[in-house]
């Protein structure tokens, strides 16, 4: 399991955002490294946790339990299959690019090391938005990203380092649940009825996630 690329994304205006500016972060780029990686703040003040990473619209993205996305260069490989076109690293707006590990399958709470010293910890699934699908410029892209399951994973820093591409990763922590990235997704969209299991992962789900579980376990019970 290793660091295939390692991406950040510059600030530009495009028209199919609605973030106040018309500016978005969302295409990344592949560099050599190394990146200073640290706990970026509450979300709605912090932003990426890369140095030198734009995250621009601070409503929806970044911040502490959003402070890195991660996607697998073989779920890229599936839709590049699917889709007939060529899918580089970073066009998913993604940080990282791994190969090896099954990001959507790891459990929520899940810690990885990447590199010599950075700790993240996986928190949640990337839900897709109108600016993902224009990025792309794939027909009803939200509706098809949805029904694959496949989000690709968010997760918070615990422990500060610098990394480059081509490090390893290694999984240093499995909690005792079985709630995976693909179940929280599908919980927080199409099967919300899946929501109160998502209560097992506990303080370790990003907020917003398990706030809506508990609301929906309060109003119908799970």
């Amino acid at each position: 399991m290793r660091l295939l690329s390692l991406n950040l994304g510059r600030a530009r205006a495009v028209e199919y955002t609605d973030q106040p500016e018309g500016l978005t972060g969302i295409d990344k780029r592949p560099v050599d490294g190394p990146v200073r990686v640290t706990a970026p703040g509450p979300k709605g003040t912090g932003g990426s946790g890369l140095a030198g990473d734009a995250v621009c619209d601070l409503r929806h993205h970044g911040g502490d339990d959003q402070a890195v996305y991660a996607v697998a260069r073989e779920d890229l490989d599936d839709w590049e299959r699917e889709l007939g076109r060529t899918l580089p690293n970073g066009v998913f707006g993604e940080n990282l690019t791994t190969l090896g590990l099954d990001v959507s399958g790891a459990l929520i709470g899940e810690r990885w090391r990447v590199g010599s010293g950075l700790v993240l910890e996986v928190t949640c699934g990337r839900i897709p938005c109108r600016t993902f699908q224009e990025h792309l410029g794939e027909e009803r892209w939200v509706k098809r990203f949805t029904r694959r399951g496949a989000p690709g994973a968010y997760l918070r820093v615990i422990e500060p380092g610098e990394i480059r591409a081509g490090d390893p990763v290694e999984i240093v922590h499995r909690p005792g649940h079985d709630v995976t990235v693909a179940l929280q997704f599908r919980a927080s969209t199409i099967e919300r009825k899946l929501l109160p299991r998502l209560l097992a992962a506990g303080g370790a789900l990003h907020p917003e996630a398990l706030a809506a579980a508990r609301e929906y376990a309060a109003k119908y019970g799970g």
